[in-house]
């Protein structure tokens, strides 16, 4: 059993009973007293709306047809703040049956009609309560598996940086002279270390991503001289495979700069430094093209393209290749992680990332990035 089955067990539910007839408030508060719920009441959709902003309860009964703002009016604005936690609505209602699909369509989770039958009143409650501690289990165990990777990677760190250190310090000969042998051992021993410290690292921040703690800092970022930076860091890495590695950008339009975004510089670096390492990784022969061009569809976007002469990307892994830990149908290494951030911190800056690739025909990678952020 979880802690929150046990926290549960420990307090009654917590049901909001919302009507504007003080007569059915007490009415469902006495039946549902007796079977050992908690019951606070609103006469209000707004008084019913400040309650579950300031202490939101376990399931909502709300009546329909109020006046000012009714049970519809109520169920749309708690689906649309994504501040609160999942809470179950049953509405409760002596409409036709397009109402009740009215109210399913705007958010409630269950419809009672009236006159309302208590033992059908007790059933539905019981079971939208199972559903809300399902959900409540269901979110807690993702909060603890995100901490307990977020901790792990930050334990896994420490001895890896430790060891990546020392190993740089015997391959520099601060311990002694090396033989070859030893120096080739040390340089396979470091590579790999490296290796698994990036995938940590990237671990860590897909993470810092899905559980929402990762803050962005934006600011005026020139794409074309970040692009260039990234080529010419790993333009070696290409030529020692044969590879032709370019960059090009077309001209400005309407003397508008189209190669600068608002974003955090260190992220779209990590995207950008990402796709052309991956395009580098997986292409035998031929070519790694980068391009910065403008949107033709809205002036406000700009388009950044890594396209390769590998092998392709079959069409069954396209549709799953942005999802963690999927590595598609290669043979070369990776953790799987790369794209599926490359992805969060693209969407992060309100931008979109798709592939167009064949098998045998290469692949491209395009990103839309907006030049500014929405409001400014």
């Amino acid at each position: 059993m979880t802690q929150s089955s046990l926290l549960q067990q420990a307090r009654p539910d917590r049901i909001l009973v919302v009507d504007d007839l003080p007569d059915n408030c007490f009415l469902i508060q006495t039946l549902l007293q007796e079977e050992g719920y908690y019951i606070d009441v609103a006469n209000s959709g707004r008084e019913a709306l400040a309650y579950i902003e300031k202490s939101p309860p376990d399931l909502l009964l709300l009546d329909v047809m109020m006046p000012e703002m009714d049970g519809f009016e109520v169920t749309r604005r708690i689906r649309q703040n994504p501040n609160l936690p999942f809470l179950p609505i049953l509405l409760i209602t002596a409409y036709d049956q397009p109402s009740v699909v009215r109210g399913l369509d705007t958010g409630a989770d269950e419809f009672i009609r009236k006159p309302v039958e208590f033992d059908e009143l007790v059933a539905r409650v019981r079971s939208l309560l199972r559903l809300k501690h399902s959900v409540d289990e269901r979110d807690q165990i993702a909060r603890q598996r995100e901490d307990f990777v977020s901790r792990l990677t930050h334990d896994l760190r420490t001895p890896l940086v430790a060891a990546d250190r020392m190993l740089n310090l015997m391959q520099q000969g601060a311990l002694g002279e090396l033989n070859p042998a030893i120096q080739e051992a040390i340089g396979t021993m470091l590579r790999s270390n490296q290796n698994l410290l990036t995938m940590v690292n990237t671990l860590l921040e897909v993470y810092r991503y899905e559980a929402g703690r990762k803050r962005l800092t934006f600011s005026p970022v020139n794409l074309s001289e970040l692009i260039q930076e990234v080529v010419g860091e790993l333009t070696p890495l290409a030529a020692e495979k044969g590879l032709t590695l370019t960059f090009e950008e077309t001209e400005q339009r309407d003397e508008k700069p189209i190669n600068t975004v608002m974003g955090d510089r260190l992220e779209l670096r990590r995207v950008i430094t990402n796709l052309i390492g991956n395009g580098i990784k997986f292409t035998d022969s031929g070519y790694v093209k980068v391009r910065l061009m403008s949107d033709p569809a809205s002036s406000d976007r700009v388009i950044l393209e890594v396209e390769d002469s590998g092998p392709g990307i079959p069409a069954e892994d396209q549709p799953m290749l942005f999802e963690s830990f999927v590595q598609g149908s290669h043979r070369r290494g990776g953790s799987g992680l790369g794209l599926h951030l490359s992805r969060r911190i693209v969407e992060a800056h309100n931008g979109a990332i798709e592939v167009k690739s064949e098998v045998g025909h290469g692949s491209t990678f395009i990103i839309r990035l907006p030049t500014q952020l929405p409001g400014s």
